[in-house]
């Protein structure tokens, strides 16, 4: 049975989820591709070699478009048909992973779902290219750093590309085993074009950087994924980035979060719409409350607006109160 057709078998629902940039891929069968080639002996050499070469260009478009900062559901599974049919067992189910991990970033899939679909793999296949592949992943969703740095090392440091999805898999065991490898945090940082869309890549460096960097990090994964499941704790690096306390990174809103609630509150004439940006307004002074005080009170020269701060305001006390009639003062 094929890597591919392995993981539709469980993981048919993957397919479902929106698309994260760019078009959509078509629904992918889940039959499985048939890879034997009716072709004469006298020409399967040269067939192979240029089905290959085809096969190695596809990867490198793929790699491209990933690089400037577009992925879509399905790029991933077609990866790793592609890698299977040029016989990189190992890169396939990389490439698998890399769709679930995509989905879960997203919200899309939970964590337990990922190590279904890699068991389904093994159980469908037992080349010891694929069990050692799914093996060292398995290790790397379980944290195990050290015992995942060490497996997939021997799998992935080869690969011809320096920001492949091995390599990935490799530098953050690297930092997350020692936030003070310089060297592997700047090679992480390198391949930031790549994984533009990628949640867990924002997330794993926010997490180890330091000051400036890992609030860059934070904002860019709860920007991609405001609900997923790194966001919460990326909000709480926030929060002790601007020196509040870890739970006041529930209220806490990116630059971009509160364009977007403004633009819908504006769009549907709905000044309600604001109320989710109150418990950043109440927080004790940082950038973001700062930010979002700046930016409501640029919308006090319209009437309904004008009248939703002051009512707020009237119904509030202490911090809230204050901000709501400075801002009603435009």
């Amino acid at each position: 049975m094929k890597i591919i057709f392995a993981f539709f078998v469980s993981c048919l629902c993957i397919l479902s989820f929106p698309s994260c940039g760019g078009k959509p891929l078509q629904q992918i069968s889940a039959e499985p591709e048939k890879s034997v080639l009716l072709i004469q002996p006298e020409s399967a050499s040269s067939r192979f070699a240029a089905d290959r070469d085809s096969i190695l260009q596809s990867l490198d478009e793929l790699a491209d478009l990933e690089r400037a900062g577009s992925w879509f559901t399905g790029m991933s599974l077609t990866e790793s048909g592609l890698r299977e049919n040029a016989g990189d067992y190992s890169g396939a189910v990389a490439a698998v992973y890399k769709e679930l991990a995509y989905a879960y970033g997203y919200g899309l899939v939970q964590k337990d779902d990922i190590e279904v679909c890699l068991f389904n793999i093994l159980e469908a296949r037992s080349d010891e290219e694929v069990v050692f592949a799914v093996n060292a992943i398995l290790a790397f969703t379980q944290g195990q750093w050290a015992h995942a740095s060490n497996l997939l090392i021997q799998l992935y440091n080869q690969y011809d590309e320096p920001d492949g999805f091995g390599t990935w898999m490799i530098l953050v065991c690297a930092i997350e085993k020692n936030r003070e490898d310089r060297r592997a945090a700047s090679a992480y940082k390198a391949i930031r074009a790549r994984y533009a869309q990628f949640p867990e890549y924002w997330y794993r460096g926010a997490r180890v950087f330091s000051d400036a960097v890992s609030a860059e990090y934070a904002e860019n994964c709860i920007n991609l994924s405001p609900e997923g499941p790194f966001a919460g704790e990326c909000r709480e690096i926030l929060a002790a980035h601007t020196g509040l306390k870890n739970e006041d990174g529930l209220s806490i809103k990116t630059k971009k979060e509160i364009e977007a609630v403004i633009s819908q509150s504006i769009n549907n004439g709905n000044p309600e719409i604001l109320d989710v940006l109150l418990p950043l307004i109440e927080l004790p002074d940082n950038p973001y409350t700062v930010y979002a005080t700046g930016a409501l009170r640029a919308l006090v020269s319209v009437p309904i607006f004008r009248d939703y701060f002051n009512k707020q305001a009237s119904v509030s006390s202490g911090r809230l109160a204050e901000r709501l009639f400075y801002i009603s003062r435009g």
